[in-house]
């Protein structure tokens, strides 16, 4: 039997989250209604993502042996997520994000990473196996870049396919994209990679083919409401986004690349699991928070019979 794991390779963060009527503005005071915690970090959030979403996933993390990294093991098990390899790190804390929402869904994030950033290619060792062996190899940038280039390089060389989530915004390496199946920038992302100012679908087909023509074989750029620009065989096309009522974007990037893998997993062809993964991530910012708002599968399925009748 085919194998259809999927290996998340990536942060954990315990997400503090204010909700307040605008972001403020530095030397800004503003007084918030609310405020919560919930467990996030992008490979945390992707994970939980391809759970919920009925994939098999394996989740590489390093949490510091606090609190909250019990806290995170105890959930991932929930979730039915494997954490066979999840990593303790006893002196540094676990990663914490300090989040800011306005009242249009919008948000601002800074990181304390913690112990995602102690995770050392010495740490992935005892998961070699299971990297060489997975259907698909998810990471983001959230943990140490030569982690990143150690893991991709692992995957891609046994025939993995890679799908790099190139957030937050950090120089790739032309040798890396090189091994990049898909890469899936966000509007901010793609003009970090390629010096094109992003800002509509014109600039972001440009953006794409510069990527592609750095040696990226498909990219997915993620605009929000206006859709996803796929550029796949020096083609381009729009997946149209699903109209929802945006209350938190949190997550949603998170979400769209849990749902693509999981729908590749399924062997949909690209465009089929890109529209899988804007339908998953439209849900997600109809809610607050961070994995608080990733849909399960029936939830999407739901979602796709509405918009059919």
């Amino acid at each position: 039997m085919k194998n259809k794991s999927i290996v998340v390779v990536g942060s954990s963060n315990m997400d503090m989250v204010v909700k307040t009527d605008h972001i403020p503005v530095p030397g800004e005071t503003v007084l918030s209604g609310s405020f919560f915690m919930n467990p996030g970090g992008k490979g945390a959030n992707q994970a939980v993502a391809v759970s919920r979403l009925g994939g098999e996933v394996i989740f590489i993390s390093k949490l510091g042996n606090d609190v909250f990294g019990k806290q995170f093991s105890q959930l991932f098990a929930n979730e039915g997520i494997n954490t066979t390899y999840l990593l303790s790190d006893d002196e540094l804390p676990s990663g914490v994000a300090l989040i800011t929402v306005d009242k249009k869904g919008e948000n601002s994030i800074v990181v304390a990473s913690g112990a995602n950033a102690s995770m050392q290619i010495t740490d992935l060792q005892q998961a070699r196996e299971v990297i060489r062996q997975a259907a698909i190899l998810l990471v983001q940038l959230e943990t140490p870049m030569e982690v990143v280039e150690w893991v991709i390089e692992e995957a891609a060389a046994h025939d993995v396919r890679v799908i790099l989530n190139p957030a937050p915004a950090n120089h790739l390496s032309e040798q890396l994209l090189t091994r990049v199946n898909i890469l899936t920038p966000n509007t901010t992302e793609a003009s970090a990679i390629t010096g094109i100012e992003v800002i509509d679908m014109k600039s972001a087909e440009a953006a794409a083919k510069r990527i592609c023509a750095k040696g990226v074989k498909n990219v997915v750029v993620t605009m929000g409401p206006e859709g996803a620009l796929l550029c796949a065989e020096g083609k381009c096309s729009i997946i149209p986004s699903v109209k929802v009522e945006t209350v938190d974007t949190t997550a949603a990037g998170d979400v769209f690349n849990g749902a693509l893998a999981v729908a590749l997993s399924e062997d949909k062809s690209l465009e089929d699991a890109v529209a899988f993964a804007s339908q998953a991530a439209a849900i997600s910012v109809t809610r607050m928070g961070a994995q608080a708002s990733i849909p399960h599968r029936n939830e999407v399925i739901a979602h796709q019979l509405n918009l059919a009748q």
